[in-house]
């Protein structure tokens, strides 16, 4: 489907877009709210700033897309491939990522309030900075990514892999880490007041103080 035509149905109030191939469209600012976009082909999209918000991207392959800026609040993006898409400054606010594959995406800076990564793969994800209040990452798949300075307060991270994350200064209030990996992870200058790591490997990891968690627990 062309873009002009896809644009002029929705505009006309069309919603049923599933299984289209766009890709490597243009779409920058586009308005698509609530569009049902399951299984489209966005591969190397330019979605940047588009309006996505309540959108059905379940199973969709955004695969190096653009969608820096984008709305996807409330957005059903449960098993999307996000392989090296960037989402820089997206706002994801109670997005449903369920599954989705996220390795190597940009997430910097990224809003994703009370978002459900349960499952999700983010490995070597840019989370820079990023809001992940309240999250669901429940057996998500977290080795080697940028956490720095996340805002991850009463987020879900029970069973999550975080061998070799970056979490320093990240802020882990009553963040739930029970049976996680953190095995060479670095919470360094993080904020863990009332965290849960009921379970939870730390093998090499470095703590908020500087100390390995071995050397950390002998201070107790």
């Amino acid at each position: 489907m062309k873009i002009d035509e896809l644009l002029r149905q929705y505009a006309r109030g069309e919603r049923n877009f599933s299984g289209v191939y766009l890709h490597e469209v243009h779409l920058l600012e586009a308005e698509l709210e609530g569009a049902n976009l399951f299984e489209a082909d966005l591969i190397g999209a330019n979605l940047s700033r588009a309006n996505l918000s309540r959108a059905n991207l379940t199973k969709a392959n955004l695969s190096q897309a653009n969608l820096i800026g984008a709305d996807l609040s409330g957005a059903d993006l449960s098993g999307a491939i996000l392989v090296g898409t960037k989402l820089h400054q997206a706002d994801l606010t109670r997005a449903n990522l369920i599954k989705a594959d996220l390795t190597r995406a940009n997430l910097s800076q990224v809003n994703m309030i009370d978002a459900d990564l349960s499952r999700a793969i983010l490995c070597e994800t840019d989370l820079h900075g990023a809001n992940l209040y309240g999250v669901n990452l429940r057996r998500a798949i977290l080795n080697q990514a940028d956490l720095i300075g996340c805002n991850l307060t009463r987020a879900d991270l029970a069973g999550a892999d975080l061998i070799g994350a970056t979490l320093t200064r990240a802020d882990l209030t009553e963040a739930l880490l029970s049976a996680a990996d953190l095995d060479g992870a670095s919470l360094l200058g993080a904020n863990i007041s009332e965290i849960n790591l009921a379970g939870a490997a730390l093998d090499g990891a470095i703590m908020p103080d500087g100390t390995t968690y071995e050397e950390f627990q002998r201070g107790l």
